[in-house]
């Protein structure tokens, strides 16, 4: 064999070699990939003894996906207790109650912690009450009882541009309030009903939940928000610190420190969308995304003007 072939060869030998390296390192990327994807890590991380966590943030919406989560959770015999994050400025009632309701379930097997961190008010504050205790920082922001019905009124607008609706009812109370038209005191009195309703529900919530006189949870129940400090005063909230006292309360309902913490995500594929953004994309479908409101709509914060149902948010005034 002369020389040349050899060289043939032995360039052919290394090219085969590069290319099986290759090859194996592409499968070795590839089975990484599926095996995070397939969240069977996830899996074996949730099959030994944990401590759960899960995070509230952003509007507070009937969340079907984390409702079955904490199902998960409380039928989970791995997971000792669980730690709820909060962040949000509340959300409709309604969204704040299931969720509540799934977390006491969760508290009815295993010791429950409410961590509120930068804002937990309103309905962000309803669901903190489901906790056995409730930690927040010093400067954490919290409180925010009450309940709020909140629509547009664009009658106005429609007089200047000469657009009118005309609607023939069953009875005078059939769709009211309207943003076309200014509501009557039947109107007002209808919706002021419901709101008293939702509002005395939640006083008695924490009343009990806090056990305190309901006279002193109605004084602590006018709307105010509360520093983390003023909420401990006021005894809204048990005590003052981050991760090291809520271990140190698990230590005391029998939940070793040892324990790893976990955080239960929602599935990566669960996304959640407010209506003004839904209103945003249909109207872009429809042609219209020309018009200055339909862009960045969710940025604008204006899913806080369609939430469905009663509200139960803290807003800035002026956004």
């Amino acid at each position: 064999m002369d020389e040349l072939a050899i060289a043939d060869r032995r360039h052919l030998r290394r090219k085969l070699s590069f290319w099986r390296w290759a090859t194996a390192a592409i499968l070795a990327i590839a089975g990484f990939a599926l095996f995070a994807y397939s969240g069977w890590g996830e899996v074996r991380e949730r099959a030994r003894d944990h401590v759960a966590r899960v995070s509230v943030s952003g509007l507070i919406r009937d969340d079907r996906e984390l409702v079955e989560r904490l199902e998960r959770i409380a039928d989970n015999p791995s997971v000792k207790a669980l730690i709820v994050t909060i962040s949000s400025p509340g959300g409709t009632t309604y969204g704040g109650e299931v969720i509540y309701k799934a977390i006491r379930k969760v508290a009815a097997k295993k010791p429950v912690v409410s961590d509120v961190r930068t804002l937990a008010a309103s309905a962000g504050y309803l669901i903190a009450l489901a906790g056995d205790r409730i930690v927040a920082g010093e400067t954490s922001i919290t409180g925010s009882i009450g309940v709020i019905f909140q629509y547009p009124q664009v009658k106005n607008l429609m007089d200047k541009v000469g657009v009118s609706l005309e609607s023939i009812k069953s009875r005078p109370l059939k769709a009211e309030p309207s943003p076309f038209h200014p509501p009557s005191d039947e109107a007002r009195a209808m919706i002021q009903t419901m709101i008293d309703d939702s509002y005395a529900w939640f006083v008695d919530l924490v009343a009990e939940r806090r056990k305190l006189p309901r006279a002193d949870a109605l004084a602590l129940a006018d709307g105010r928000i509360f520093t983390g400090r003023q909420a401990l005063e006021g005894k809204l909230v048990d005590t003052l610190g981050g991760d090291d006292e809520i271990r140190a309360f698990l230590a005391e309902r029998k939940v070793s420190k040892d324990l790893p913490v976990v955080d239960w995500e929602a599935p990566s594929g669960a996304l959640s969308f407010g209506l003004a953004t839904q209103a945003a994309e249909w109207l872009k479908l429809l042609g219209y995304d020309a018009f200055p409101a339909t862009k960045g709509a969710e940025k604008l914060g204006l899913d806080k003007l369609f939430l469905d149902g009663l509200v139960s948010v803290w807003q800035v005034d002026g956004q």
